[in-house]
């Protein structure tokens, strides 16, 4: 049974529209250890929301983990992972960071709680309230 995940970048420097060019994307330079453990954590096939930070702050699409962890070669690949990642899709509408504040069913989503965590576990029922939020 895939897991759900999260996955924060910016728009400017990484964003959905550049993922959908390149067809799949190698996820690296990430720097703080939760994230990475989450990293090490993924499974290939596990569906994973594409979230603009910075500018939009907002999730926008869907990804699937298309190879698991290997050593960031970018950073300190004794230290740091990569996962590589495909777009699925994008959402019909994008779902706000202010929206899910407001949805009592994300209360414990970690990019609320933990706002600068850039990769994080998502429950399925939090996967599903996101998802109806995005009109799907």
């Amino acid at each position: 049974m895939p897991q759900y995940w999260l996955m924060k970048s910016e728009p400017d420097a990484y964003g959905w529209d550049d993922l959908v060019a390149e067809g799949e994307g190698t996820w690296d330079g990430v720097k703080n250890a939760q994230a990475a453990n989450n990293m090490k954590a993924m499974q290939k096939g596990d569906q994973v929301f594409f979230y603009h930070s910075r500018t939009g702050l907002e999730v926008v699409g869907i990804m699937e983990v298309s190879d698991e962890h290997s050593p960031d070669v970018t950073t300190d690949p004794d230290r740091w992972v990569v996962v590589k990642v495909k777009p699925v899709r994008k959402l019909d509408k994008p779902v706000p960071l202010k929206a899910m504040k407001q949805n009592p069913k994300l209360k414990d989503l970690a990019i609320i709680k933990q706002s600068r965590l850039s990769v994080a576990a998502v429950s399925e029922s939090e996967w599903q309230a996101i998802l109806a939020m995005a009109g799907e």
